[in-house]
């Protein structure tokens, strides 16, 4: 039975639904990232593993062993196309936990809700405008909740910094970066792309990959929350090589003046970077290449002298879970604090840390900045999935 606390039936901002004690949960994707995350779940409590989804047997075989294994779960296993249909309507299930390709994300998850269930989607949640707007839309008739597993919000790093913005240590935010710099070019050879994810990004002309970089930028800039995302333009270079080079550079504009530098380049030989940017009247914050903290009237910190102070500053919710998933020796601290979190907000029936207009607005930016960039980096609105019901007081859109 799902009873929800929130009355306003026109959005799903702030949502909150009726605990639920244990979590029960189907998962759809057991590829490398599905059995990342079957293997985490296995080490947080109040969550029961009801059924498992894949159409490679392998992969399916493969998690069921893991959970036998384990002693206390014995899951439905479903291989058939049809499989994850299967699951949405089943009774014993909560959430459904969504790993497999991106064209299937909004599909699924959409489904899922209209079946009464609340999804957890991997990045990024939707791959066109269309279908972020079927995403809203559907969370907003069932009530359900759909969140987007964006871990790099759940980096030490940018938690600190979240507090320090809101303590009003960097004084007015001007100006963010954030980026996804990865050179992923073993995923390619004389052929082209290896994988479906690199087929996706080689045939893309934007940034089809936005969500880790601007994901922390908009928490920061409380985007939806008192501000919001207002036009882009974006250009993403020729190139002579082979293969497409997947390289952009996307600036954003939000309603209150505040620019965004979004970067995304998985084919050069750069080192990994979010850049992890912020600027501030008071104060400068960067993780990439090398961390470094400003604030006025006191001296630059840099590299590793800047840990006590994102010790310091780190929300002491998020530090406890940290500090858990450290002890139990969980390979990615940032994808144990995201899961552990959801966990905790659905079983107290608190709102999510984000929601689908965040996955809304994030994912959005796929197809946006495609646009741009293949009209010569044409300025391009972008949706207020809100319909100005996020907007605060002093926002004027």
């Amino acid at each position: 039975m799902y009873i929800c606390t929130v009355m306003n039936d026109s959005h799903v901002l702030q949502l909150a639904c009726a605990p639920l004690p244990i979590v029960r949960i189907g998962f759809i994707g057991l590829g490398n990232r599905g059995m990342a995350t079957l293997r985490r779940y296995l080490v947080i409590d109040g969550v029961e593993i009801t059924a498992l989804c894949d159409i490679t047997q392998e992969h399916l075989g493969e998690a069921a062993a893991l959970l036998q294994a384990d002693g206390r779960y014995s899951p439905a296993l479903l291989g058939e196309s049809d499989g994850w249909i299967q699951m949405c309507h089943r009774d014993d299930i909560d959430l459904i936990y969504i790993c497999t390709d991106w064209l299937t994300h909004a599909p699924m998850a959409c489904y899922a809700m209209e079946q009464g269930k609340h999804v957890a989607i991997e990045v990024p949640a939707a791959t066109t405008v269309a279908e972020c707007w079927q995403l809203v839309d559907t969370a907003e008739r069932t009530r359900r909740h759909c969140f987007m597993l964006e871990n790099c919000c759940y980096d030490t790093f940018h938690q600190a910094t979240l507090t320090m913005a809101e303590r009003g240590l960097l004084g007015t935010l001007t100006h963010l970066e954030g980026a996804y710099i990865h050179d992923l070019r073993d995923k390619y050879d004389a052929d082209g792309p290896k994988g479906w994810m690199s087929r996706l990004c080689g045939q893309h002309k934007g940034n089809p990959y936005p969500t880790h970089g601007i994901g922390p930028v908009c928490q920061l800039l409380k985007i939806h929350r008192g501000d919001r995302l207002d036009y882009l333009v974006s250009m993403t270079p020729a190139t002579d090589v082979p293969h497409d080079v997947c390289v952009n550079n996307t600036l954003i504009r939000t309603v209150k003046g505040k620019t965004i530098l979004l970067q995304y380049d998985v084919t050069t030989p750069r080192p990994y970077s979010r850049m992890q940017t912020v600027c501030g009247t008071r104060g400068f914050v960067q993780k990439y290449p090398r961390r470094c903290i400003m604030l006025d009237g006191q001296e630059p910190v840099k590299g590793d002298a800047v840990e006590p102070i994102i010790t310091q500053y780190t929300q002491p919710h998020i530090a406890r879970i940290q500090e858990e998933g450290y002890r139990l020796g969980v390979p990615n601290i940032m994808n144990y604090t995201m899961d552990r979190r959801l966990i905790q907000c659905l079983r107290e029936g608190l709102p999510l840390d984000m929601d689908v207009y965040d996955a809304a607005e994030w994912s959005c930016i796929a197809e946006l900045s495609e646009q741009s960039a293949q009209g010569g980096g044409v300025p391009v609105k972008i949706p207020d999935f809100t319909q100005e019901r996020g907007k605060g007081d002093d926002l004027e859109c």
